[in-house]
């Protein structure tokens, strides 16, 4: 594969996000969505008639066999990931897998091991990790001074919350499909953390559960030594607070850190590092695109042009999955995906059969 040939992609689910990745693949001359898989037919032709794919599979083997398809890019229910990934990787194709990459470390394990075992990429698509921003916020750390605390804030109040409290629990909001707060909005912020600082001495945790044991909201104090960083996530709240990296010369404050939209420092009186003639304040200037997915999109391209299976961003995801795990220990989050010893065998099957039973049912809708 020379640096000139797109890496062919087929698409594993159909809903919004997928919509996101095949309109940034379309801008982008380094990757060409091929194919799409979909448990229902016509949710898999309505998709591809949008979006001009050429290939629809209802078949995951057949999927996975097509030579129509270098790379998977999964965007399945959290609890299908590892299974998915696993088996795509065992085929010979790369995988770009969404955020939140696995349930547990265990099972991030064992799609790390058959990821070298095939030689294949396996990379999280963790939108943020990719966008130059987040670069760019490492960039300004050095004019802070010494790093003290950092304050990372994502409450995104969900669409689907105002039918929980109406008695419809959707998908969203079914811990069966290992869905949580901390794994589908706190996931991006634990990330960036683990991204920008590694793995914390010390985890503290507070989640408030909701009826059905559904974690709606929590707050993670990660301890770097010196330095604290609190995390702030809910699926119940909206934010309206920037993000904050207080150092002990300035503060950058940072507007929604999942996809940046502005970024400034405000500079403690005294400080030996005033901005441009002098300001006090002074905003950091970048440029913003409307779907940053672009950026993950190219480089997991060059990852699989260039065969880097031991890539760097393994290790924020392992890290990642550590910090998530220690969350749910303590605030006793648990899916049935956990634990897959022979006793419990027959319960998860069940529960993943009745998940996939839910998700074909609102496919076909």
């Amino acid at each position: 594969m020379n640096d000139k040939t797109p890496i062919r992609i087929g698409i594993v689910g159909t809903n919004f996000v997928s919509d996101w990745l095949a309109d940034a693949a379309a801008t982008l001359d380094c990757v060409n969505v091929t194919a799409v898989y979909s448990r229902a037919q016509q949710t898999g032709d309505t998709f591809a008639q949008k979006h001009s794919i050429p290939h629809v599979f209802t078949d995951y083997d057949a999927f996975l066999a097509s030579d129509e398809i270098d790379a998977v890019y999964i965007a399945s229910p959290n609890f299908a990931h590892a299974e998915q990934a696993i088996r795509a990787l065992n085929a010979g194709k790369h995988v770009l897998c969404e955020k939140v990459i696995a349930t547990n470390s265990r099972e991030l394990s064992e799609m790390i091991a058959a990821a070298k075992a095939n030689r294949c990429v396996l990379l999280e698509a963790m939108r943020p990790s990719f966008d130059p921003c987040i670069a760019l916020v490492r960039e300004q750390l050095p004019k802070l001074g010494k790093l003290r605390r950092v304050v990372l804030d994502f409450n995104q109040y969900s669409s689907r919350y105002d039918k929980f409290k109406a008695g419809d629990i959707q998908n969203a909001f079914n811990p069966a499909y290992s869905n949580a707060a901390i794994m589908d909005i706190g996931v991006y912020i634990v990330h960036i953390a683990a991204k920008l600082f590694g793995r914390p001495r010390r985890i503290l945790s507070m989640s408030t559960l909701l009826h059905n044991g559904f974690e709606g909201s929590g707050h993670v104090l990660l301890d770097y030594g010196d330095m604290k960083a609190e995390l702030s996530y809910s699926k119940i709240t909206e934010s309206v607070t920037p993000n904050l990296f207080v150092g002990e010369d300035a503060t950058l404050a940072v507007g929604k850190i999942t996809m940046p939209t502005d970024m400034r420092i405000i500079y403690h009186k005294g400080s030996p590092n005033l901005g441009t003639a002098g300001k006090w304040e002074e905003d950091v200037p970048f440029e913003t695109v409307e779907n940053n997915m672009i950026f993950e999109l190219a480089e997991f391209a060059r990852l699989c042009r260039e065969g880097l299976v031991e890539n760097e961003y393994l290790e924020n995801s392992v890290i990642e999955m550590e910090i998530i795990d220690e969350v749910r220990r303590q605030n006793g989050i648990v899916f049935p995906s956990d634990d897959v010893t022979e006793p419990a065998k027959a319960d998860y099957v069940a529960v993943q059969r009745s998940a996939d039973n839910a998700q074909k049912e609102e496919e076909s809708l």
